[in-house]
């Protein structure tokens, strides 16, 4: 029953519906909503690790809707693995083999193919031959990482650069269907590249923040995680002022592409939560673990230090991408995040969306993707950024 409530609880407050709901049975937790911004309908990776494609798109898709575009696209994220894979395995025969090569990407990825590539609706591009069967990207990554295995061995042998990337354009060509060079939708005729032009985005107008003490404040640097193969630099902003651009952003009516570290055992993927309790979770009983999807919990305060320690100590790593879209607040005046995930619909009774408290956004987080104008002026002009 609590499940079903918090699915409820998170409907209503998506659609607008009603402002509050008061406890069934079970479940004390009432929501209030503070802000709603419109997506696009939930997504599923199925079994690949390309989440960082279907968040960014999502993202590109609220940024469209908030442009005044259509509510009905629907972007197609293997259209940008395709072209990703490439890239990293390029990168990865450079690096000799001694680089991050898989599955896995992050929002700098799809900046980078909507700027040089362009884009194309998922109608013109599914990446799957069978289209009523999921994603699996396993034999795919396979058979790519044999391919690229000459590139980690002695570095005295010899290479055949472009032989290997063909190969690996080959084979996800042979995998996810070749990429379009054109293609028509609703009536009009278009290349990827035009069609990016018509969706209105500009790759420019798109920025990448953090917080972290390793490196100096207001100056970009490249965030050490291993999906970032690419070594795009992000923001530095301490964390007081990283909490004001998420509130400015969602406040303004802008979205955000969010990656962050999804393995705390509080992050309740069945119950649609992710909180950080004042109370350490290892310290919890029974009782008190089984508790925390019923009863609003108070939440830890998360300070810089804190942050940096979980990152260092690898608790903090770049698990996930998502896409948030709208702020809640429990009956405590507990601020939520209402995220949507690409678990698809059917992942938890809440529609494939969750909450997840302010307190867990800031120790969790990796990094963010937001529109340059999302930021509060005063942190732009710290930053260097013309909005």
């Amino acid at each position: 029953m609590k499940i079903k409530l918090l699915a409820s609880l998170l409907f209503i407050a998506l659609c607008g519906l009603a402002q509050e709901k008061t406890n069934v049975k079970d479940s004390e937790y009432k929501f209030t909503t503070i802000k709603n911004l419109e997506a696009t309908a939930v997504q599923n990776q199925n079994q690949t690790s390309t989440c960082w494609s279907f968040s960014s798109l999502s993202f590109f898709e609220s940024e469209m809707i908030r442009m005044g575009k259509s509510k009905d696209f629907n972007l197609s994220e293997m259209y940008v693995v395709n072209k990703v894979y490439a890239l990293k395995a390029d990168n990865y025969v450079r690096m000799h083999g001694k680089t991050n090569f898989g599955e896995g990407g992050g929002f700098p990825d799809a900046i980078h193919v909507l700027k040089n590539y362009g884009m194309v609706p998922e109608q013109a591009y599914s990446g799957k031959k069978d289209l009523n069967a999921p994603h699996n990207h396993k034999l795919l990554e396979t058979t790519l990482k044999n391919i690229l295995q000459p590139a980690s061995l002695d570095e005295t042998q010899k290479i055949d650069f472009n032989f290997l990337h063909n190969t690996v354009v080959s084979v996800c060509d042979e995998f996810l269907g070749k990429t379009p060079e054109k293609f028509d939708y609703n009536g009009k005729s278009y290349t990827p590249k035009t069609f990016a032009e018509a969706m209105g985005l500009n790759a420019d107008d798109y920025i990448f923040l953090t917080s972290f003490t390793h490196h100096p404040f207001y100056s970009p640097f490249v965030l050490e995680i291993p999906d970032n193969w690419n070594w795009q630099r992000v923001y530095n902003v301490p964390l007081t002022e990283f909490q004001e651009v998420l509130s400015h952003a969602i406040n303004t009516g802008y979205t955000i592409a969010w990656g962050a570290d999804v393995s705390e055992k509080t992050f309740l993927r069945a119950d649609a939560l992710a909180i950080v309790p004042e109370s350490a979770y290892a310290k919890m009983s029974d009782d008190e673990k089984k508790s925390l999807s019923v009863k609003p919990q108070k939440q830890l305060e998360i300070t810089q230090e804190i942050r940096q320690r979980a990152f260092d100590n690898y608790e903090t790593q770049d698990d996930h991408g998502m896409h948030i879209v709208g702020t809640v607040k429990d009956q405590n005046n507990t601020l939520y995040y209402v995220v949507k995930n690409s678990w698809g619909k059917e992942s938890n009774q809440s529609e494939g969306y969750f909450y997840a408290s302010e307190s867990y956004v800031l120790y969790k987080t990796t990094s963010i993707m937001i529109h340059k104008k999302a930021l509060p002026a005063s942190i732009a002009k710290k930053l260097g950024i013309t909005q």
